[in-house]
């Protein structure tokens, strides 16, 4: 298992991907807090927080990810050696965990220069740092989502983009989605409904600097399902 995690992480950088994620991300975010104006801008609103990283976030993963694991198993079936891979001394589960790991030890890596941006803001002035712990461990759930979707989406299919694409529309809908079926009309009595079937609702309750246990346990569990259903997949090829 060790060895594919490693074989996965060597991979990102022997090419471009892993350096163009964690480019990407950085260079995204910086723009967006520091250089075009709007609400996410810091100068322009005026207050010392880290809200526009943690706002804007999740919809760059939401592209980042994807990017990162549409070749994980598409492009072993595209090459030929998918078949090879499962002749491995381990199990379909370990592949995939290691495949998990390595992406999801990519976006962390992109993650810790943003702390950069945390100790620029807090030179300007005191910054809540329980409601930014918690935000960065909801970004780590997030995350951990996004990458078992991306992985699910890459064992569907042999193509990369259409891997890209539907685990793309995939964590968009599961992220936003829902939050927009509460608000079609004729929906309001079930709209909580749908608001708490989102990442969205769940994201921002942890981001709060509180962490509940029933947020915990939801992001646990679509990791869980998405990644059985990866096993389920694979299994059958």
């Amino acid at each position: 298992m060790f060895s594919q995690f490693r074989k996965e992480i060597i991979g990102f950088f022997y090419g471009l991907t892993g350096y163009v994620v964690m480019v990407l991300f950085l260079i995204l975010n910086g723009l967006f807090m520091w250089v075009f104006p709007g609400e996410n801008n810091v100068l322009d609103i005026g207050i010392v927080s880290m809200g526009s990283l943690f706002s804007l976030s999740p919809l760059l993963l939401l592209l980042l990810i994807p990017a990162v694991t549409m070749r994980m198993f598409a492009e072993e079936k595209r090459s030929g050696t998918f078949e090879l891979l499962l002749t491995r001394p381990f199990t379909e589960f370990k592949l995939i965990m290691a495949k998990f790991m390595a992406a999801f030890i990519l976006t962390i890596m992109a993650l810790i220069p943003t702390v950069v941006y945390l100790i620029s803001l807090n030179s300007m002035g005191n910054i809540d740092i329980g409601a930014t712990i918690g935000s960065y461990i909801g970004l780590l759930f997030l995350t951990a989502v996004y990458t078992s979707i991306g992985l699910f989406s890459s064992a569907l299919t042999s193509n990369q983009i259409v891997s890209f694409l539907l685990a793309a529309v995939l964590c968009f809908v599961l992220y936003l989605g829902f939050d927009f079926i509460s608000t079609i009309p004729g929906l309001q009595n079930l709209e909580m409904f749908f608001v708490n079937i989102g990442l969205n609702e769940h994201y921002v309750s942890i981001s709060r600097g509180v962490i509940d246990i029933r947020d915990v346990i939801y992001f646990t569990g679509i990791v869980v399902v998405f990644i059985s259903a990866t096993v389920y997949v694979v299994k059958r090829r």
